[in-house]
């Protein structure tokens, strides 16, 4: 639900007050300082870049969920803690006599001037293409790096990973011609998936349903074969990655959808057993489905 508060129009790229931000970012500098001398927080004074990595993961989660949901105020207090991730690495490296703050917002607007010639110099562009053109250029000539690969994270999730790896490939012409084509190497690494996990022969297809009895899973024993199918499976998730980046779809974020979407269905199911005290343990597989189908029907008449 988005915010209600009312915001008069504001014309695009003009920066907050000049005064009004100094006060604030000052302020901020201060009690995060504060939080991290002697006379501060315990918690803050003991974290180091290594400690607090695992909450600037969670906190860029948190914002993407608050983004999706359109709340402004839940976005600002958001943004507000990513940014305090940051705040937080820069006075360590102060505290730590490495760099500071100030470093920090100083190489990135030199770098944000330096990878826009066509709006800070004297270059004319008349696409995005040819401004992602000079943004590579320009990285390239700030790194020195030996590899087009040179530069991706390798923190990554391995599905965004998979899509900026292609990415990077295909912008040096190492691409299918026409994307169409992901389709048959989809199906090509499927069947090889298939051949591994079913040596003796890949069994008729069986239709998705709940009605019939419940077959219990067998893990693969042999390490040698298990190996062989990780990777098979790894193909099949790299394809799709790759038919997300052509048809410019994140496949992170429509994982992250449909993840969520599956946790709201299961949910909904929870609330109607709950309602007749009883919980997923003691529904049948039959009615639980039932539910997952209602409850899809509800989000779907839903304006």
């Amino acid at each position: 639900m988005a915010s209600s508060d009312s915001h008069s129009p504001t014309p695009q790229g003009v920066p907050p007050e000049e005064t009004h931000v100094k006060e604030l970012f000052w302020k901020l500098c201060q009690v995060i300082a504060r939080l991290r001398s002697p006379e501060g927080c315990p918690w803050d004074r003991e974290q180091t870049l290594e400690t607090i990595k695992p909450y600037t993961l969670e906190e860029i989660h948190e914002l993407l969920e608050a983004i999706d949901s359109g709340d402004d105020a839940h976005i600002t207090e958001e943004l507000g803690d990513v940014l305090l991730q940051v705040m937080l690495d820069a006075q360590i490296g102060k505290d730590e006599n490495r760099f500071d703050i100030c470093q920090v917002i100083e190489r990135l607007t030199e770098k944000m001037i330096h990878r826009h010639p066509h709006v800070f110099g004297e270059i004319k562009v008349n696409s995005a293409g040819e401004v992602h053109q000079h943004w590579e250029k320009a990285k390239a000539s700030e790194k020195k790096r030996g590899s087009i690969f040179d530069g991706i994270a390798k923190g990554l999730p391995q599905l965004a990973r998979a899509e900026k790896l292609s990415k990077k490939a295909a912008r040096v012409g190492y691409d299918f011609p026409d994307r169409l084509m992901l389709f048959d190497k989809l199906r090509e690494e499927l069947d090889e998936l298939q051949e591994e996990l079913f040596p003796e022969g890949v069994p008729a297809a069986v239709a998705a349903g709940v009605d019939s009895e419940p077959i219990p899973d067998e893990p693969i024993r042999d390490p040698a074969r298990r190996e062989r199918v990780e990777k098979e499976l790894g193909d099949v998730l790299f394809v799709v990655a790759n038919i997300a980046r052509r048809w410019k779809i994140n496949p992170e974020e429509a994982l992250r959808k449909s993840n969520h979407k599956f946790e709201k269905r299961v949910q909904y199911i929870e609330q109607k057993l709950a309602e007749s005290e009883r919980t997923l343990a003691e529904a049948s597989l039959t009615e639980m489905e039932e539910l997952y189908q209602q409850g899809k029907r509800e989000e779907h008449s839903t304006p």
